[in-house]
């Protein structure tokens, strides 16, 4: 199925834009709960089961979290498919801040593990699928594409408006087109910098208020709070783009044409073109996080699309 933007949609940003403001889902997830984490820290989840034998675990963006409407809209997608629904807040992008010194980033993949060995000890599950969305979506193909043992346990696998290529996709972020973007999850990034160091006194915030760009900001914090050498460094070792050819699980990853935040870089047709496992998608139209689709059951076009990858 292709995708149709509304024809008032006139440009990339009205699609961006217009879903994260206005947007409004009837979906109230039934239980919250709290999984601790090998280092003595906190992920917060939010949960609906209606005893299904599948589940599917969604991943948000950059300062999102499990109440935006782009992961209500796909959980509600999902449970009305008769699903069982998980999203989960990154540390530090929930109601509490978190415990340790580290917070979360783009190729946080333990933390998505410690989420899954905790659903799959439940022993519910006969197949466990993998949803996420931008940053997200780079956590979730980085696991599916780093490590056999820990894949084997999800069957599909969708990913949604991702920067494949972290160091060119923080570059396009910063262009001046993408001002209003930048600004937003640069102010967002360096207050919770600002609360921690308040509360730890190993955190020094005194060169927070100096930092202009996000790339500043991964190379003084992201970088040294998670162990990489400085940005390049963290955007190299970090970006999904690496770990595609790896994948064995069956993958779709959508990009829009129209993206504003995504270099060409992730849009690697070539690699993917002859992959067994990996389907590569690129509407015309989308923008970031958006596809935007008016209809009766309020349902977004990616969370149809996702619901007949599922199903297929």
């Amino acid at each position: 199925m292709s995708y149709r933007r509304p024809f008032f949609f006139f440009n990339k940003h009205v699609e961006t834009i217009f879903p994260a403001l206005s947007r409004h889902v009837d979906f109230t997830f039934q239980k919250k709960e709290r999984v601790s984490t090998p280092d003595n820290d906190f992920l917060d989840t939010a949960f609906s089961t209606q005893h299904a034998d599948q589940l599917v675990i969604i991943s948000h963006g950059l300062e999102g979290d499990a109440a935006r409407p782009y992961v209500k809209g796909m959980a509600k997608a999902c449970f009305d498919e008769g699903f069982d629904v998980l999203a989960w807040n990154y540390r530090g992008c929930g109601s509490e801040m978190n415990h340790q010194l580290r917070f979360y980033h783009s190729g946080a993949t333990d933390d998505l593990n410690t989420i899954i060995d905790h659903c799959i000890q439940s022993d519910r599950y006969a197949s466990i699928h993998l949803i996420g969305f931008s940053l997200g979506g780079n956590i979730t193909l980085k696991y599916v594409g780093e490590d056999r043992v820990r894949s084997a346990r999800i069957d599909k696998v969708i990913a949604f408006s991702v920067p494949l290529d972290l160091n060119t996709s923080c570059d396009q972020l910063m262009q001046f087109s993408n001002v209003v973007y930048h600004r937003r999850f640069l102010k967002s990034l360096k207050n919770k910098i600002l609360e921690k160091s308040k509360r730890m006194a190993g955190l020094d915030a005194s060169q927070v208020q100096y930092i202009k760009t996000l790339k500043a900001f991964d190379d003084q914090y992201t970088s040294v709070l998670h162990g990489f050498k400085n940005a390049e460094d963290y955007y190299k070792q970090c970006s999904a783009l690496q770990f595609l050819q790896h994948i064995r699980n069956k993958t779709l990853i959508v990009n829009a044409a129209n993206d504003p935040f995504l270099s060409k870089e992730c849009y690697p047709v070539e690699l993917l073109k002859d992959h067994d496992f990996v389907r590569l998608e690129i509407p015309l139209f989308g923008g970031h996080v958006g596809f935007t689709q008016f209809n009766q059951k309020k349902r977004y076009w990616s969370e149809q699309r996702a619901i007949e990858f599922l199903k297929s």
